[in-house]
């Protein structure tokens, strides 16, 4: 493995030095004021006009090249935020630190943290576009949004005269050879109970349970992979040794992010002294259970017990059996596939995190669905299993899909270009994730939209990795497209 600057030598290099550079500042959604100002002072370095809104979006405008006039403005359109996950066993600080990339063969990932490919690759590529002194592009306006990644306030809170552009490329997708011309729309459920506390019982045996090493990934383009949940793994490994052998939780923490599938679940519980043995029984088993069935999806996952302090206080028997009865009841993953687009996941729903602390039971999820009515359906089906055991629930961040387009005119373009440029059809679909061009149709109707992108693998995971050959062909792709814009008629 090459580590550090070593990304900078690959090619394009003006896409990999302008990614190495944005990495190096700290993103985190709604954290986005250092690269808020790295990108103005980018585009004022540029000696290009460049608008901060109220919000915190940045839009740098660069007119057409020689010849080009003609042609109507195109934004290109990336986000800024990305994703902060780090295995358990990396030290490191977001808030401080630029994310230390590797080379590993034909990827790109980070050393143990997310990489921010999703969408530092989109963000890199438009400032190369910026830079370029001999690529022949229309007027360009390029928006960089903030916080796509947890409630896209940045497109919803756009301000509607900043962009004129009639064609909008959004860099945001995840296979070299997609392209995609619809997405799914999201909302968040969280729920909140309080549960009575009390006293362990005398003698009992506190353990820790650590769920680990899952994949997780992004809980939209990965939902239908069929991977771990470490919260609904967590709820089945506790849930019968609280019906029979007395079990009780002191605390449970489990995910981190809304939009990841969450990899690892800690709990602290308490059992009997008399029911130790079968309590150990039990777990083992269903641990191996667990461990065979996802075998194959979750070969690196373990399942970790150890004698733990006794804490001061559990919950409940009452409150514990409605906790739990409602994160087994709560549904979780693919909630139905499209009856018309083959493969495509219409509806799912993500429990994202779960915490059992200190007298208080919440949880976070996120659903989503191409159309409307599988979104109201699915949020009805995980407030069900929540209002059930009296559980307040509120629902926030609504964000809509955008319906497919196929007579789009910018697509005829991509595809003959796609053809033309490699040599054969590009894969034309919707996707199960929340691209920004929904809510930015919403302030701009009738502006045509597409989004196309390089081979990202595992976002929103530490796993998460870009193909270096496939950078170097969206590159060439968008270069090829911006010379491609037909004339104004």
């Amino acid at each position: 493995m090459n580590t550090s600057d070593g990304i900078r030598s690959l090619e394009p290099q003006a896409v990999w030095n302008n990614f190495a550079d944005l990495n190096a500042v700290p993103r985190a959604s709604k954290k986005e004021s250092r690269v808020i100002e790295f990108m103005r002072r980018f585009g004022e370095g540029l000696g290009l006009k460049t608008t901060v809104d109220a919000i915190g979006n940045v839009v740098i405008y660069k007119p057409a090249t020689k010849g080009m006039e003609n042609r109507p403005t195109v934004v290109l359109q990336s986000h800024l935020d990305m994703v902060h996950q780090k295995n358990a066993g990396t030290q490191f600080d977001f808030d401080s630190e630029g994310i230390r990339s590797l080379i590993d063969g034909e990827w790109v990932k980070a050393d143990g943290t997310t990489l921010g490919a999703d969408n530092g690759i989109g963000v890199a590529s438009a400032m190369a576009l910026l830079q370029s002194k001999d690529i022949a592009h229309p007027a360009l306006e390029a928006l960089f949004t903030i916080d796509e990644e947890t409630g896209m306030t940045g497109a919803k809170g756009l301000d509607e005269t900043l962009l004129h552009g009639k064609i909008l490329l959004n860099l945001d997708s995840e296979e070299d050879d997609e392209l995609t011309i619809g997405c799914a729309g999201g909302i968040d459920t969280n729920t909140r109970m309080s549960y009575a506390e009390e006293p362990p019982v005398a003698g009992g045996q506190a353990y820790k349970i650590h769920i680990l090493g899952l994949k997780g990934g992004h809980s939209g383009l990965d939902i239908h992979l069929g991977r771990g949940n470490a919260n609904k793994l967590m709820t089945r490994l506790l849930y019968r040794s609280t019906q029979t052998l007395g079990l009780r939780i002191a605390s449970m923490d489990g995910g981190s992010l809304r939009n990841a599938i969450p990899r690892e679940a800690l709990a602290v519980v308490v059992v009997p002294a008399a029911g130790k043995k079968a309590f150990l029984d039990e777990f083992n088993k269903r641990k191996a259970d667990i461990l065979k069935e996802y075998h194959t999806i979750e070969p690196d996952m373990a399942i970790a017990l150890e004698e733990n302090p006794l804490p001061p206080k559990v919950m409940n028997a009452p409150d514990q059996d409605r906790a739990l009865n409602a994160l087994y009841a709560v549904p979780n993953g693919v909630f139905r596939m499209s009856p018309d687009i083959p493969g495509l996941v219409e509806t799912s729903t993500s429990l994202a995190r779960v915490i059992i602390r200190d007298g208080v039971f919440t949880t976070q999820s996120l659903q989503r669905s191409s159309i409307e009515s599988g979104k109201t359906d699915v949020i009805s089906a995980v407030r069900a299993a929540f209002e059930a055991v009296g559980a307040e629930v509120e629902n926030s961040g609504s964000y809509p899909g955008r319906a497919p387009n196929a007579e789009s005119d910018i697509l005829k373009v991509m595809v003959g270009l796609y053809e033309q440029l490699f040599g054969k059809n590009p894969s034309v679909a919707a996707c199960h994730a929340g691209l920004e061009c929904g809510i930015i149709s919403e302030h701009y109707p009738g502006m045509d939209m597409i989004s196309f992108g390089p081979t990202i693998r595992h976002p929103h995971s530490p796993d998460e990795k870009v193909h270096v050959a496939s950078v170097g062909k969206f590159w060439k792709y968008l270069v090829a497209a911006l010379e491609q814009i037909p004339e104004n008629s």
